[in-house]
């Protein structure tokens, strides 16, 4: 069977609440559950800054370790947790998911902290949102790493190369 071990303990998933991953983390920790939240470093705007933030590999999705029939904690509790939205099934039967997975995740979790997921990549559209060129689009070329973007943008019939703040594009719709 996936996800079954010696010790009758399987991974299974749960859907929480918009943007509650963390908090249904922490209070099914408190709760003495074993759960597991791969995470992530990407850019993010934050006041018109780019930050580097810890952001959940699977949005609205954590895992937990559960037992079967008699072994381990109570299921009953995990519905009403703070942050929890479900357990996540497939018909009657709970969404398991083989150790071999979480381990997977888990070893690599270490490389997904090295180089944050960058907001903008070379040569997405952006929108500039403030400044003289507010409302026009740009092509975005690189990061400066001093909160300062190089984009391109067209001026009669030309592309000219642009230095703006990075708090001050989008990406184009």
């Amino acid at each position: 069977m996936p996800g079954t071990n010696e010790t009758g303990m399987r991974w299974y998933l749960i859907h929480t609440k918009p943007r509650q991953e963390k908090t249904a983390l922490w209070h099914l920790e408190q709760q003495g559950y074993e759960c597991y939240l791969p995470m992530l470093r990407a850019e993010r705007l934050r006041r018109h800054k780019l930050v580097v933030v810890d952001v959940p590999l699977f949005s609205r999705y954590l895992f937990i370790r559960l037992g079967q029939g008699g072994k381990g904690k109570s299921w009953a509790p995990i519905r009403s947790t703070i942050g929890v939205s479900r357990l996540v099934h497939f018909g009657e039967h709970l969404a398991q998911v083989d150790d071999r997975l979480i381990e997977a995740l888990k070893s690599r979790e270490k490389s997904f902290h090295c180089e944050p997921e960058r907001l903008f990549k070379s040569g997405d559209t952006v929108r500039i949102i403030d400044g003289l060129f507010s409302g026009l689009e740009a092509v975005y070329q690189m990061s400066d790493g001093a909160q300062r973007s190089h984009v391109l943008i067209d001026m009669l019939s030309k592309s000219v190369p642009l230095q703006l703040d990075s708090g001050s594009l989008r990406k184009a719709e």
